[in-house]
């Protein structure tokens, strides 16, 4: 079996509008393999968001391929998307606004898995067991959205991305939103997961310190191309571009 998660070719997204057309991400590639981390920084507008979407299915891809463990979901449309949906999960920015404020924490992480048919009483288990990998307790599946923390809710929803158990996750700014103190023991949680489960991730970050406390490699892009790509080592310590080397100096 392919020790290769995720494969991402020549990638691209062209937005018109109008007569206008702009391309927010130009021949892009890059692979993940299993229980590795590869962060994809670059400034606001670089295309990071952007490749998440299209890896996901939230956005058309103009051109370029998405193959997820081995299946091509470039194009994937209803049970084949669904099917995809159970090896790939995104954790968003803004976690009370990821889940429905008129259900429950728990029925938000539950959904998934009636999806699949398991019984109530079951998923209910499955949850608070869930809930308790992601560091919050059982009572956490009758609180609503709103009831919590910001940290809180990100772990609760780190744990519905857990649900399906899948191969990889997508982080897109998953811990931007949260205070330091809060960042650092979600980042703990992740690798914790990451070690455990062998999960793979792709942490889409503007953060450099995050990506150097985390990731195994670094994508870099630039206006929606990619300007350079290696371990996170070699970026942070030897990179090879004046843009690269810009972003490093404001945060490092």
């Amino acid at each position: 079996m392919s020790d290769t998660i995720l494969q991402v070719e020549h990638l691209k997204k062209v937005f018109i509008t109008g007569k206008k057309t702009f391309t927010a991400v130009d021949d892009v590639s890059f692979t993940v393999e299993r229980g590795e981390c590869l962060g994809i920084v670059g400034e606001s507008g670089s295309g990071k968001s952007t490749i998440a979407k299209m890896i996901t299915r939230l956005l058309e891809t103009t051109e370029g391929k998405v193959v997820l463990l081995g299946e091509d979901i470039t194009h994937a449309r209803g049970k084949e998307l669904r099917k995809a949906y159970q090896k790939i999960q995104m954790v968003f920015q803004m976690p009370v606004e990821s889940f429905d404020p008129r259900c429950t924490l728990g029925d938000g992480i539950g959904e998934s898995l009636r999806n699949i048919g398991m019984s109530k009483k079951k998923a209910r288990k499955k949850v608070e067991e869930l809930l308790i990998t992601c560091g919050l307790t059982s009572e956490f599946a009758d609180r609503y959205p709103h009831e919590v923390s910001g940290g809180q809710c990100q772990r609760a929803a780190i744990a519905r991305a857990l649900a399906v158990d899948p191969a990889l996750l997508i982080c897109d700014e998953a811990t931007s939103a949260l205070d330091v103190t809060v960042q650092k023991q979600i980042l703990e949680l992740l690798k914790e997961l990451k070690e455990k489960k062998k999960l793979s991730f792709l942490l889409i970050c503007h953060d450099l310190a995050l990506v150097q406390a985390f990731c195994d490699k670094v994508l870099v892009l630039h206006n929606g191309k990619a300007v350079e790509t290696g371990t996170t080592d070699e970026i942070i310590n030897c990179p090879k571009t004046e843009y690269t080397k810009k972003l490093i100096d404001a945060v490092l």
